[in-house]
């Protein structure tokens, strides 16, 4: 097992869900936190929260991944104590509705591709120079069942967790002469606020996607974030997919618990 005592590891979306569940999980293994968000309230109460119950160090800065200067001046503005990331958890991500692709409404396509596919390839070219540099550093980017079969009502959302994928694995081929790793988590029915996003914050269709079955809590993900960033430097986990055990397919899940 890798120790991550004193490891700078840089988390978006980290203000809820899976990206906060990390934040836990990560600060009770002694790691440096960089926090990430577009609710700045929410990073400061999470950075305090590790403070308090781990002695984590934290860093909380909003952010919004999808623009690239953004990422850029955020990152040009690390301090040369916080620069050195070597952890990246590329989580920000979301999706928007499940309607036929020409009954999509067209920002939300657009919320969805700058956020999923072009924030991860923003978080990820300002930080692998410097991990090549170092000569060490990982890259986990939260991907999804989607990203592995695609259904009606999800295009645009399959199509991004699929380009996430292959963004996944040619970097990984980009960097097999390094000692990088590039690894990807992808989850299946998680309960966050995923689904309350989904729908615009139509809570009781939200709730409806759990129905029936026990849903994974974040802290399930969270947890295997974690073993795939502790394994010894020679072990590279390139591929991890988490379902609960009613779900076999990104449609077929057993709701059999249905009270």
């Amino acid at each position: 097992m890798q120790k991550l005592s004193g490891k700078i590891v840089l988390i978006t979306g980290a203000s809820s869900g899976i990206g906060r569940a990390c934040a836990e999980a990560f600060a009770r293994e002694g790691a440096r936190l960089i926090l990430t968000a577009r609710r700045r309230e929410r990073l400061d109460a999470l950075a305090a929260e590790m403070k308090k119950v781990h002695g984590t160090d934290c860093l909380p800065l909003a952010l919004d991944v999808r623009s690239r200067s953004a990422v850029e001046k955020f990152a040009q503005g690390l301090s040369a104590e916080w620069r050195a990331v070597d952890i990246l958890i590329n989580n920000a991500g979301l999706a928007r509705g499940l309607t036929k692709m020409h009954e999509d409404i067209p920002d939300d396509e657009d919320e969805m591709i700058d956020t999923n596919i072009k924030g991860a390839i923003h978080l990820i070219r300002a930080v692998t120079p410097g991990m090549i540099e170092r000569g060490r550093g990982h890259i986990i980017n939260i991907g999804s069942i989607a990203g592995h079969e695609a259904y009606p009502g999800g295009a645009v959302y399959c199509a991004t967790k699929h380009a996430l994928d292959a963004i996944t694995k040619a970097l990984r081929m980009e960097l097999y002469q390094t000692p990088l790793r590039v690894s990807t988590v992808d989850p299946g029915l998680t309960q966050t606020e995923f689904s309350a996003v989904r729908f615009h914050g139509d809570t009781t269709r939200a709730d409806s996607v759990y129905r029936g079955l026990p849903p994974l809590p974040p802290a399930d993900i969270a947890e295997t974030v974690l073993f795939v960033a502790t394994r010894p430097p020679h072990v590279q986990i390139a591929q991890v997919i988490v379902l609960p055990t009613a779900q076999a397919s990104a449609l077929l899940v057993d709701r059999r618990n249905d009270t």
